[in-house]
């Protein structure tokens, strides 16, 4: 059930006139009332045919004339208006328990709490079998008006009860953290102009799209300018950028005058001290160990940035938290850029991904942001290629961004964050399709040139040996082909097939994959572009490493590590 409450407004009489009236497409039938704030003494154009609509209006805002005739300044925001609608699939409510329902609501708002006889005149209007409205007018019998602040979100707590209660579909808490649903007067205007998006909508796709290729605020929003979109930023004396707001070119109102939106309008992670915190954090400190086997292109280097993710493995701290938001919101950045910069018949899935995960970047948790400058910068480094991945380096960073996506899904879970993990779980179909798409040419190839069966069998065993738990699976699933030559190709570059395999199952686990056999070929093509380890030279450098200039060793406490695991979902030890 979805109480949605609407600005407030001056015209009574006007509303009740679209209530009772036939609708914008003939839609409402049988308008009468279900419950009011006095319903016996309360006239019903819909059911007394010498009840008139001026009448019903009047009745309503008696409080009001009265306290504007007692004080100088008169109430002109007075009419409190709140559809109430059920889910489709919802069974059929009676006019006694719709009337129940609007008694809760107004209740729960603080426009008739129970028990207050000088509380505010409502009405709830029925014109359809699946939704009902509720008109107040707000100034309480005793002339106060009633305290309404956070009334959306004590409305939307007596719904999730009112659901419960009446056997109805039952849907998640809101959060706070959701982007505002276009009004119906936004909807009518895309429609008549022939725009598949709302303004705000378009606009939020659009900041989206622009935020990887910017470093700082005044970036993105030149790169918004020279996007053709509609740039008003808001500066103080000094000219530092105190805000900012962005408009649709041809979005104009009445008078012919652009509209402009501010970006906290918008979506709530799109102000500009939210957008200033993620794009201007400071690079973390690295170790300078950290360097070695750099990759070579933004497409290797985004997989390797998202290969330092790991499931959580105890409880997390708040600190932890904080990184893990952080990287959930480059996450987003990273499939977006992902998106603008691959091959064409890659992108409508990874846009698809990108748009429904947005909903999921944010939540209650504050972000820290510089905990994903590594992310982040792979986001920027792909924004910015001029060329595009080959087979492979798709398949692996799409393989790497659909396991950071369940990841994701997970935590949000965990967290209780429902629809930030319903919004992942919609990504993460999405990225499937996108990675099985860009696997599939280089599966075939792969396939092609399948080892023998000799080679297969001994693969096979260090399958077993490797992975025991999975290995049935593996060598059953119709990728088994395309990983015995990935891994044979691997051997004869000097890589241990085991250990590979070992490594690839410690990174992605294997339980929930729905093809294990796929998941371990873009993993072990990734790790094996790297040289195989020269156990001597590790050696060597790890000696040299953990001395200083003048050959005294660092503290135990200062040496780099690279077997310990993360403690929270997408959060990366602090070097």
């Amino acid at each position: 059930m979805i109480a949605a409450i609407k600005p407030t407004g001056a015209n009574t009489r006007g509303l009740l006139a679209y209530l009772y009236g036939p609708g914008r497409h003939d839609e409402h039938l049988d308008p009468h009332l279900v419950d009011a704030f006095a319903m016996l003494a309360m006239p019903d154009p819909g059911r007394d045919e010498n009840a008139t609509l001026t009448q019903l209006a009047r009745h309503l805002d008696e409080p009001v004339y009265l306290r504007n005739s007692e004080f100088g300044k008169p109430v002109t925001d007075h009419v409190w208006h709140c559809p109430v609608r059920a889910a489709p699939e919802d069974r059929h409510l009676s006019d006694t328990e719709w009337g129940e329902i609007a008694q809760r609501i107004v209740s729960a708002a603080g426009i008739a709490p129970e028990g207050d006889d000088l509380a505010c005149r409502w009405i709830a209007v029925r014109h359809a079998d699946d939704h009902i409205h509720i008109l107040a007018t707000t100034v309480r019998e005793d002339g106060r008006r009633p305290k309404l602040h956070d009334s959306g979100i004590r409305v939307g707590d007596a719904c999730r009860r009112i659901e419960k209660d009446y056997g109805l579909r039952r849907l998640k808490k809101g959060d706070r953290t959701a982007t505002r649903r276009p009004t119906q007067a936004e909807m009518h205007k895309a429609e008549r102009l022939g725009w598949e998006q709302t303004s705000r909508q378009w606009l939020q796709d659009s900041i989206r799209a622009a935020i990887p290729h910017a470093t700082s605020a005044e970036e993105l929003l030149a790169y918004l300018e020279a996007d053709d979109i509609l740039v008003k930023p808001r500066r103080g004396p000094s000219g530092d950028l105190l805000g900012y707001a962005v408009g649709r070119p041809g979005d104009l109102n009445k008078d012919g005058e652009q509209i402009y939106h501010p970006g906290g309008k918008i979506a709530p992670d799109l102000t500009l001290p939210k957008l200033k915190a993620r794009l201007e954090n400071g690079a973390p400190e690295e170790h300078p160990t950290a360097r070695r086997n750099r990759p070579t292109t933004p497409w290797h280097q985004a997989t390797e940035a998202l290969d330092t993710l790991r499931p959580e493995t105890t409880t997390t701290s708040a600190d932890e938290d904080a990184r893990t938001q952080a990287n959930i919101s480059a996450l987003g950045e990273l499939i977006e850029a992902t998106a603008q910069a691959a091959p064409a018949d890659h992108r409508a899935q990874l846009r698809a991904a990108s748009t429904t995960f947005a909903r999921a970047q944010r939540s209650q948790i504050r972000a820290e942001d510089r905990a994903a400058h590594a992310l982040r910068t792979a986001a920027r480094d792909i924004a910015h290629t001029a060329t595009g991945p080959d087979g492979s380096a798709l398949a692996a960073l799409t393989a790497a961004l659909l396991w950071a996506a369940i990841l994701a899904a997970r935590w949000h879970e965990a967290k209780g964050h429902a629809h930030q993990a319903d919004a992942a779980r919609q990504a993460i179909q999405h990225l499937q399709s996108a990675a099985d798409a860009a696997l599939g040419p280089t599966l075939t190839a792969l396939e092609a040139r399948r080892p023998d069966e000799g080679t297969r069998r001994t693969l096979a065993n260090d399958v077993r040996a490797a992975v025991p738990e999975h290995a049935e699976r593996i060598l059953t699933d119709p990728g088994w082909p395309g990983l015995a030559t990935v891994l044979a190709d691997a051997e004869a570059s000097g890589h241990k097939p085991h250990q590979l395999l070992k490594e690839a199952a410690a990174q992605r686990e294997l339980t929930t994959a729905r093809q294990p056999a796929r998941v371990l070929i873009t993993r072990i093509q990734h790790t094996a572009r790297n040289p195989a380890p020269n156990r001597r030279a590790e050696a060597a450098r790890l000696r040299s490493t953990t001395a200083s200039a003048f050959g005294t060793p660092f503290p135990a406490a200062q040496l780099p590590t690279t077997t310990a695991a993360p403690t929270s979902w997408l959060s990366r030890p602090r070097r």
